[in-house]
């Protein structure tokens, strides 16, 4: 089976990464229905530093809440596999994609990071890469981002103070990054309803976003902004 066959179309058009446990199991997959119902089209489950046991748990929680997109597990295949999650997501220091697909089943999709030139070869194998970061946020973009509690959704999500700075590849390098990849990809890192017009027209898929969904009060509406302006960028 191909990439395109196991990915479903439009499938990386919102891609909704978890950014920690806080607030416990059930907390988590509250967020990820909402921010399913405001139009993301993937999650990805990213617990660095969680024992295997607690992000299965979690994974078998956003399996239940997110029905209708397939669940991702970033870097952890074995729970990926033992939960039915549709895929899983590795970086460089992860198994590398092209060994899981030598015995994960089909249609298993597979997610690699790409942050710079040297890791292009992690791509071999993968089904689409996620590359960046593009940007790093600052100022009130950063600020919305984190400081959800007492901020509107819609305010964090269209935070546009977004500038490059030192870690941050920018859109030329993104670029280069998703020819030389040859997948579909998605980018992330300082992502907004501001630039993505510029991502999109840079060569990506869709866009990855984490705090700016997962960190906000209301993650149904920060989803709903970036779905406007992903299907107003009439790409």
């Amino acid at each position: 089976m191909t990439s395109a066959g196991r990915l479903p179309a439009g499938v990386l058009r919102l891609v909704a990464v978890t950014d920690s446990l806080h607030g416990g199991v059930e907390e988590l997959a509250r967020r990820g229905a909402a921010a399913v119902s405001g139009g993301a089209t993937m999650i990805t489950l990213r617990l660095p530093g969680e024992p295997p046991r607690v992000v299965a748990d979690a994974a078998r929680a956003l399996l239940v809440a997110t029905t209708g997109v397939p669940l991702l597990v970033s870097g952890r295949v074995d729970v990926a596999l033992a939960v039915g999650a549709a895929g899983v997501h590795v970086a460089p220091g992860d198994l590398p994609a092209i060994a899981v697909r030598r015995f994960a089943p089909e249609p298993f999709i597979i997610g690699a990071s790409v942050g710079d030139a040297s890791q292009v070869r992690y791509a071999a194998g993968a089904d689409f890469v996620a590359i960046g970061p593009v940007f790093s946020a600052t100022g009130s973009a950063t600020g919305s981002a984190t400081g959800s509690a007492t901020g509107s959704a819609t305010g964090s999500a269209t935070g546009s103070a977004t500038r490059l700075v030192e870690g941050a590849s920018g859109l030329d390098t993104f670029s280069e990054l998703t020819k030389a990849c040859s997948l579909p990809a998605v980018a992330i890192g300082g992502v907004s309803p501001a630039n993505i017009g510029a991502l999109l027209a840079a060569g990506a898929s869709g866009v990855a976003v984490i705090s700016a969904l997962f960190g906000v009060a209301d993650p149904m509406a920060a989803a709903r902004a970036f779905r406007s302006s992903l299907d107003a960028s009439g790409r």
